[in-house]
């Protein structure tokens, strides 16, 4: 079993199977990475394009070859030297499976009643699947309900759709049922498989999907780690600010989005910030800051999607719903950590206490004897608040708030935080400093808001907030469409630009619904969902590219600093599907469309992205995993602009191999060559100045002046240019073709 040093993530689908993925394989070896990270492989909902709603553990998913076309894969790529990571979801499992119609059928009588986590009423579960007028029709041993089909007679009742369920679920997806994982026979039934896997050599590595939703998060990886001998395991866990994974949960560390929003964070101005909002509030007219926003938007889920979960809380712990609500509400984190049966560790009770004193004055009593049971009571109220803290989460900030309070969109990604602006290098290092060696990192996945180089461009707009604003009120002057909306999609629009008509209508209409302002997924308006496509289809015809154009010199250092970032930095490096070359996708279904193989540069950023990604990925593969992360710090007064760090080897890990520098801030560092007269400085917006000189690289480069970088001692070649290099540096030297340099040790 080989620990991955670097992972790459492939989407599979009916199209995109076990026989070609295999194909894939010179390509992948070439590229550099060292092992294939898969999504979900076991048996799934008929045509699925994501896996997550598994019906059948104890088979790998036909469509993709089955069992034996996993093996026939696993050693095809085995050949090319590239081993396997999947992805398990132990967490939940689709409603449409033949366990779950034995509970229905039986009971609590069945067999696999103690798969679902169930709340039995006069024993029977609550299905929310009525929707009209139309009633349930016997048909022999069944009862049809449009497309629903259940065992008849069975242990259900049908209720309205709206309601919850009477089983735990995952997020507010009603077809997706939580599995009782706590208990081992369910564990080892549901992991069956994967463990067969794992024991075969077939798969090396684990990505664990949502393990907030578990009983004792905990306690499943311990028993995980002890039956698969170690192997490596990363968990999908959202972290916010300086929240960190417990040091008590044996993994190697998380899917990386909390890396991916610091990566984006030094790309970002913190001098836009200011300006930015005050645009933000005069396009929307929204005055209230973030952090309201967001108690809003929770507050709105939690009625929309979560009484059944409230009440069932309220009624274990004796409190009335609106103080379960509002401590839901204000918990800031997805989870607490608080085990039933342990005392509560100290910045448990911080967090959960700090939330109770932000809760209603008339509400204190209840919400503090609340916070007693969720600390200290039953295991019933501990847990089941906790797996309700990730849900109110996930659909209150990452599918309501950042779809509602956006100045700068590149920072509204899932578990960022919108209000905050900016990274410096020092806080970067100081970060990478306390980083798990094996934790995953990444910039892109199937789940971000937007791409890494949708978010490169929009971090340009940090550094030229008025000549933004000048551009984006002409374009909303001549074509406008909803308040709550349009602001959104002008940047979405600049950023992913060129973009089809329906792309951008389909996203749009996402947008609207999760924001939850106009529309929602479940209060639709044909009229508004109408008009939405049409200024959509307007929108496109606008010189929207013309803008995108300039700046993309900009958006390009941005985009090849953040990516060397990622894949020299701790941890081990993940490139999402396609992402070697330039990707201008947003959120999902957008970002999961099929790619084309091999990938081949259609532009020079195409060109350049590429051969950053290949020459760090093998350097990384030449490295090994793990190695030491010693921050280097320019000389001179440009050297705010540039981040660069030393890396050593698995062999050596103090010892300097590889050297990663990165530019900054592009658009200021270009303003510091600019010799202005008539014309106004660069992205002021006044005065008719030019957003971009006609050769912007060497404005970036000139802007360096007299900075300098001290490597380690050695000779340091570029892996990116081929020159060589020795002591102090000029950066306006080594950073004179690319933005960004990738020194490897030479005279080993």
């Amino acid at each position: 079993m080989s620990r991955p040093v670097s992972t790459y993530r492939l989407q599979l689908t009916p199209d995109l199977g076990f026989a070609q993925v295999a194909e894939l394989a010179p390509y992948l070896r070439d590229l550099g990475v060292t092992h294939v990270y898969l999504s979900p492989v076991l048996q799934a909902v008929p045509g699925s394009r994501h896996g997550y709603d598994v019906t059948d553990h104890s088979r790998i998913r036909e469509e993709f070859g089955g069992a034996a076309g996993f093996r026939e894969m696993a050693e095809r790529l085995a050949a090319h030297d590239l081993g396997v990571v999947v992805d398990i979801v132990p967490n939940h499992m689709n409603t449409v499976n033949d366990r779950f119609w034995s509970v229905l059928k039986d009971g609590p009588a069945s067999p696999y009643a103690a798969w679902f986590d169930i709340h039995w009423v006069d024993g029977e579960v609550a299905l929310p699947v009525l929707g009209d007028d139309v009633k349930p029709v016997v048909d022999g041993d069944v009862l049809r309900y449009h497309e629903h089909t259940f065992p008849y007679p069975g242990h259900y009742r049908l209720v309205d759709w709206r309601e919850g369920p009477g089983y735990r679920r995952f997020f507010d997806v009603s077809t997706l049922i939580g599995l009782r994982v706590e208990d081992p026979a369910v564990l080892f039934a549901t992991h069956e498989v994967i463990f067969w896997l794992l024991d075969e050599g077939l798969v090396d590595g684990l990505r664990v999907d949502h393990p907030d939703g578990l009983a004792d998060p905990r306690g499943y990886l311990r028993r995980l780690r002890e039956r698969t001998g170690g192997a490596w395991t990363v968990v999908e866990k959202i972290l916010i600010g300086d929240e960190r994974l417990p040091a008590d949960w044996p993994c190697d560390g998380t899917t990386g989005y909390e890396v991916l929003n610091r990566v984006t964070g030094l790309f970002v101005d913190p001098s836009g910030a200011e300006p930015l909002v005050e645009l933000f509030t005069e396009m929307t007219g929204r005055t209230e800051g973030y952090p309201a926003v967001v108690a809003r938007a929770k507050r709105d889920v939690l009625d929309l999607f979560f009484r059944a979960e409230v009440n069932r809380l309220a009624a274990a712990a004796s409190c009335p719903p609106e103080a379960v609500a509002e401590l839901l509400a204000a918990m800031p984190v997805y989870r607490a950590y608080v085990v039933p049966g342990e005392p509560p560790p100290p910045e448990s009770v911080e967090i959960v206490e700090r939330a109770a004193a932000s809760c209603p004055p008339h509400l204190q009593p209840a919400v503090q004897s609340l916070v007693q049971q969720v600390l200290y009571g039953p295991p019933e109220i501990v847990t089941r608040f906790q797996q309700a803290c990730g849900p109110v989460m996930a659909k209150g900030v990452e599918d309501t708030a950042l779809y509602r309070w956006y100045p700068l969109a590149c920072l509204n990604e899932v578990g960022g935080e919108p209000d905050r602006f900016g990274l410096t290098p020092d806080e970067f290092h100081a970060y990478c400093a306390l980083m798990r060696p094996h934790t995953m990192t990444t910039l892109s996945t199937h789940d971000t808001k937007r791409s890494e180089d949708v978010r490169a461009r929009l971090a340009v707009l940090s550094e030229m907030p008025r000549e933004w604003a000048v551009t984006v009120k002409e374009w909303s002057a001549a074509l406008s469409f909803d308040p709550d909306l349009d602001y959104l999609a002008w940047q979405n629009l600049m950023a992913a630009w060129p973009i089809s008509a329906e792309r951008f209508a389909d996203h749009l209409l996402k947008a609207a619904r999760e924001a939850k302002t106009a529309i929602s997924w479940v209060d639709p308006d044909p009229g508004y969902e109408r008009r939405l496509r049409e200024f959509a289809h307007a929108a496109v015809r606008l010189p929207v590219g013309e803008f995108t154009g300039r700046i993309d010199p900009f958006a390009m250092s941005n985009s090849l600093g953040a990516k060397l970032v990622q894949l020299m930095m701790p941890g081990v490096p993940d490139v999402y599907q396609g992402n070697e070359t330039t990707d201008f996708s947003l959120v999902d279904p957008d970002n999961r469309r099929p790619v084309t193989y091999p990938r081949t540069p259609e532009t020079s950023w195409d060109a350049a992205k590429l051969l950053v990604t290949g020459q760090a990925l093998r350097l990384r593969r030449r490295l090994g995993g793990g190695g030491a992360h010693l921050p280097l710090r320019a000389e001179g007064e440009a050297a705010e602009h540039a981040v660069a760090f030393a890396r050593g080897s698995a062999d050596t890990p103090e010892r300097p191999r590889a050297v990663a520098v990165a530019t900054r801030l592009p658009v200021r560092l270009a303003r510091r060559a600019l010799v202005r007269t008539a014309a106004a400085p660069l992205g002021d917006g006044v005065g008719g100045g030019a957003v971009a000189e006609p050769d912007p690289a060497e404005d970036m480069r000139l802007g360096w002046g007299a900075t300098t970088l001290t490597l380690p001692h050695g000779r340091w070649r570029d892996l990116l240019t081929g020159t060589v290099h020795t002591g102090r540096v000029p950066l306006g030297h080594l950073l004179g073709r690319y933005p960004v340099a990738l020194l490897e040790r030479h005279d080993l």
